[in-house]
């Protein structure tokens, strides 16, 4: 069982880094902002602040900015 939890960890961070990638979002950037802003709303009921922590939100663009980005 605890593989299958494994399993689905994984799958879930390799599928965030590879929308990321989609979105021209650096990957190692992004993860540093959904590591260090989601803690901070734990304790919330209202889920919204998560639509700013979207890849294609202009908010991860704007600090996430890939270097490979094709203008």
């Amino acid at each position: 069982m605890e593989s299958d939890n494994g399993a689905k960890a994984s799958a879930m961070i390799f599928s965030l880094a590879e929308t990321a990638k989609a979105n021209s979002v650096n990957t190692y950037e992004y993860f540093e902002l959904l590591l260090s802003e989601i803690p901070k709303h734990m304790n919330d009921h209202d889920l919204r602040f998560l639509d700013d922590l979207l890849p294609w939100s202009k908010n991860v663009q704007e600090k996430c900015p890939s270097r490979f980005k094709k203008s």
